[in-house]
């Protein structure tokens, strides 16, 4: 199974790029908050994507997505987790920054997720009682492209790195965000609540 690929754009289309690996070229379905990202990217540059490999009895075509962060793709996971909301369907609904729908998600704001591609009143509905109080670290995420790291033990180090390496901020940046965690609640001792309360932070 394909998790991470890099290789050399060959195309790009609408919804999916074409990407030479080796002497093989594999097409990549991409959502718009992906392609968007690519807008400066020219035929002939290297080109790294986490990948969710999708193969069903329905779908007997392997049908593999790409994202720039390992936490877009974890957030995909999550996504299609709820009822009715199948891999292509949600590539197609990803049209909005993932770091938005996140926060929609967490404060409910089922405006905002009825504007995604393909998602009506029902379903957003369905999305805010699957995910809500699941999602808060990807509303952390600043989009850009890194790569992934293995995490510290100690649970403050483990969340600066996932700010920095999965989420994309800067190292001082995600010192401050912690730091103002802790600060407002000292009596944190997981990584679970130190997330929560540099969301919370975050979103006043």
């Amino acid at each position: 199974m394909i998790g991470y690929i890099e290789g050399t754009l060959l195309r790009k289309y609408e919804d999916r790029i074409l990407l030479l690996t080796g002497s093989v070229g594999y097409e990549i379905l991409v959502p718009a908050v992906v392609i968007e990202s690519m807008v400066k990217k020219e035929q002939g540059e290297k080109i790294a994507l986490f990948i969710y490999y999708y193969q069903t009895e329905r779908q007997p075509k392997p049908v593999l997505i790409g994202f720039n962060l390992e936490a877009e793709k974890e957030f995909f996971q999550y996504f299609i987790s709820v009822e009715a909301i199948g891999p292509l369907k949600a590539v197609k609904a990803l049209d909005i920054p993932i770091r938005d729908i996140a926060i929609a998600i967490e404060s409910a704001d089922l405006n905002t997720l009825k504007r995604l591609k393909g998602i009506g009143a029902r379903t957003a509905q369905k999305i805010v009682a699957s995910l809500k109080g699941r999602v808060e670290k990807f509303a952390l995420i600043r989009e850009t492209d890194r790569k992934v790291a293995v995490m510290s033990e100690d649970f403050v180090q483990q969340v600066q790195e996932v700010l920095v390496v999965q989420l994309g901020h800067k190292v001082l940046e995600a010192k401050r965000m912690v730091n103002d965690a802790l600060q407002r609640n000292p009596r944190l001792t997981t990584a679970e609540e130190l997330f929560e309360e540099v969301y919370r932070g975050e979103a006043l």
